[in-house]
């Protein structure tokens, strides 16, 4: 899965610098560490600084999940940047944008930060702690029952910020100077607690696990851990000994106290309690980090490491701990068997999310527009090569060589399922390439949604298939054309004559938004039109009609038959004229185009434009010709391959619907005795524009249903 180390060390990237600045930090040599023992797990994983531009960062590196897709997680080793509340910048962050993170929430880590409030829930749960008050300034009065000598600290510093042992008042108030100077915070005052230092890890949720106590012993000076023994700078080596030296008995006190006061913030799947044992035996808590620190010579990762966790599996622990937190107790077992197949195949699609991607740059990088024969024919030869290399083999029977090509698995495809899709992008190139470029939803790029996407689709579908082992056994027909724009003059016929032999037909031109994909499309015919007059002079005084004020007047005839109830549309799709020099046009060469779901009507159409343009009066002399014929997408009766889409969509929760569209597609080319459904790649927008785009979810959703479906044929 994806993991994001979130951490805070340079950067101060905020708005503005105010504040309580944070003074933590995660050495980098502790990040790497973390990093390798993830990657070493067979996470993708890559660290970020938590600042305000993280949230950028995180939607590029994890996009929204899909049903059944592992999401990404953050494993947090956050401090903040600045202010009381740092700890629980980023956790709050992640959980407005819904991704999981390692260790506790905001809440947890407020009241851990803050010793007084701890200590309060700790009093309130009859758990042991020394004896406190708290000096907000440094004249502030002492309470007359505490007894030397004692602890002053920051009350919501880490990592033993100020910490230092008093022996009179005098000592007391210039350790309280230092820290209402250097924090511009009160003062928490307890009492010293003479005896022996353990510190207890704790692993896991329900049930939290406690690890070994480990003794920390100071040797020589005062027996407290001050900030620079943590950070090697006071000349003294502090040792630490696992386990602790203490009793069977003493070790289970600890240990239950631990994981009491664990329970008592609330803290999630890791923390570090701090104790002191006195002379008697009598353990102490003297606070919870809810952030136990990960390095490689803490206690946290000495006492695993005694217990038998390598760091490497101390780190991977921690990922399944979350996991299992935010997802139940089954998502880690590999051995349920129901929808075993299915979860292997999705988890092949989605952990592949960055490849998918990588594949669809590098198609929609090679130029193929109907016009490109040299383009064409490059990507027609690299997909042949994919197919090649997923044993699939080619069909002669249903291939022209020049416009259609067939595929099979080795199954055959007779009686199982075509997948159909155009290679080219309608039209030809005018001006520079589009470029190739991601968004949180939308991927745009040339092609990408008129050819490459449902492409992709395909080639992700399979390939999961074929990691199951089970492509071979599939019977599977891919049949591919180049023509799409040129409305299939050439390949139509070869796809009739495939699809008649198939049980089923999917076809991959681009979906809707929500999940949806055709089960209607429109028909349509487009016509060629050429009016020819002779050449007049402009102003010239007569009383025949110019070329191109006929054709106009004409064309405004036409257009009126169009009826939105009967779903008919007649439009000019483009008009060109030729003149010479100053004289009016005498030549009109135009495109009409009629959309339709009614044979009946369409036909109607037709013969009113041929007589319309082939009278012979005011001297004109008209030409019209069929440029394209494609019929409509029409079923009336049950869609069986809908129904199985549908409850696939509503086991996975993938998002799905149906829709009827304007555009003609190879759809309405299938025979009425077969099923077919249309759509089936990646919803878009801006479909033969510049700005082409497909929905980046989509591309894994339409994948992974794709793949189930083939899956259970």
């Amino acid at each position: 899965m994806k993991i994001a180390i979130v951490y805070n060390r340079e950067s101060q990237a905020v708005i503005n610098l105010f504040g309580k600045q944070n003074r933590e930090k995660y050495g980098l040599e502790t990040i790497k560490n973390i990093k390798e023992a993830l990657t070493a797990g067979g996470h993708q994983v890559k660290t970020f600084e938590g600042d305000k531009n993280i949230i950028a960062k995180l939607e590029e590196f994890m996009p929204s999940v899909v049903s059944g897709e592992r999401p990404g997680l953050v494993f947090n080793l956050s401090y903040g940047i600045q202010g009381k509340g740092r700890y629980m910048h980023i956790p709050g962050i992640l959980e407005m944008l819904g991704i999981p993170y390692v260790g506790s929430g905001p809440e947890t880590h407020a009241l851990a930060l803050d010793k007084v409030v701890t200590k309060m829930i700790l009093i309130q749960r009859g758990l042991p702690t020394p004896k406190f008050t708290v000096m907000e300034k440094p004249d502030s009065p002492i309470m007359d029952d505490l007894n030397y000598p004692l602890i002053v600290k920051p009350k919501d510093e880490a990592v033993s910020f100020g910490l230092k042992v008093v022996h009179n008042e005098e000592e007391l108030r210039a350790g309280v100077q230092v820290i209402y100077e250097t924090f511009q915070a009160p003062t928490l005052v307890e009492e010293y607690i003479e005896g022996r230092e353990v510190n207890v890890g704790l692993l896991g949720n329900n049930p939290v696990e406690a690890l070994l106590p480990v003794e920390l012993v100071f040797g020589e000076g005062e027996q407290i851990y001050t900030y620079e023994d943590k950070k090697n700078r006071s000349g003294r080596t502090v040792q630490k000994v696992c386990p602790a030296p203490l009793s069977e008995e003493q070790t289970k006190e600890i240990q239950q106290l631990a994981i009491d006061t664990f329970n008592a913030l609330g803290c999630y799947d890791s923390a570090r309690v701090d104790f002191r044992i006195d002379k008697n035996g009598k353990p102490y808590i003297l606070e919870v980090n809810s952030m136990a620190s990960l390095g490689a010579d803490g206690s946290f990762v000495y006492a695993a490491e005694t217990m038998g966790l390598s760091y490497a599996d101390l780190m991977n622990k921690l990922i399944d701990i979350t996991n299992e937190r935010y997802f139940g107790p089954f998502f880690l077992d590999s051995n349920i068997e129901e929808g075993k197949e299915q979860l292997e195949l999705i988890s092949s699609i989605t952990q592949k999310r960055d490849k998918i991607e990588a594949d669809l740059k590098s198609w929609t990088n090679i130029s193929s527009w109907t016009e490109d024969p040299v383009g064409l024919s490059t990507i027609r030869r690299r997909f042949e090569e994919r197919l090649t290399a997923l044993d699939l083999r080619l069909v002669e029977e249903h291939t022209n060589g020049r416009s259609a090509w067939m595929w099979e698995s080795a199954a055959g495809f007779e009686d199982g399922t075509l997948l159909v899709l155009p290679i080219d992008i309608p039209g030809e190139r005018i001006g520079f390439p589009i470029p190739y470029r991601t968004e949180q939803e939308w991927i745009y790029g040339e092609g990408v949604a008129s050819s490459r996407g449902g492409l992709v689709t395909i080639l992700s579908a399979l390939n999961a298939l074929d990691e199951q082992g089970v492509l071979s056994e599939k019977k599977i027909g891919v049949f591919f054309y180049s023509d799409e724009g040129r409305g299939m003059r050439y390949s139509s016929a070869t796809l009739r004559k495939a699809a008649q032999k198939s049980k089923q037909v999917i076809v991959l031109q681009p979906g809707f938004t929500g999940g949806k994909i055709a089960d209607q499309r429109r028909g349509s015919k487009q016509y060629s039109i050429i009016v020819e007059g002779d050449p007049m002079r402009i102003g010239k005084e007569s009383n025949d009609m110019d070329v191109l004020s006929y054709f106009i007047q004409k064309a405004e005839k036409l257009k009126k038959f169009s009826s939105r109830n009967k779903k008919l549309t007649i439009a000019v799709q483009d008009v060109r004229s030729q003149r010479y020099s100053v004289l009016l046009p005498h030549r009109v060469h135009a495109t009409v185009v009629v959309t339709y779901l009614d044979e009946k009507l369409a036909n109607d159409v037709e013969k009113q434009i041929r007589e319309a343009f082939t009278s012979k009066a005011s001297g004109m002399r008209a030409y019209v010709e069929t440029l394209v014929d494609r019929p409509p997408l029409v079923r009336k009766h049950h869609n069986p391959i809908i129904t199985h889409l549908q409850e696939l969509s509503g086991k996975w929760n993938l998002p799905f619907g149906t829709e009827s569209s304007l555009l003609s597609t190879a759809a309405g080319e299938i025979p009425t005795n077969i099923p077919v459904v249309c759509g089936f790649a990646p919803a878009s927008k801006n479909l033969y524009t510049p700005s082409e785009a497909i929905h980046r979810s989509e591309l894994i959703q339409r994948s992974l249903l794709l793949g189930l479906y083939l899956l259970e044929q």
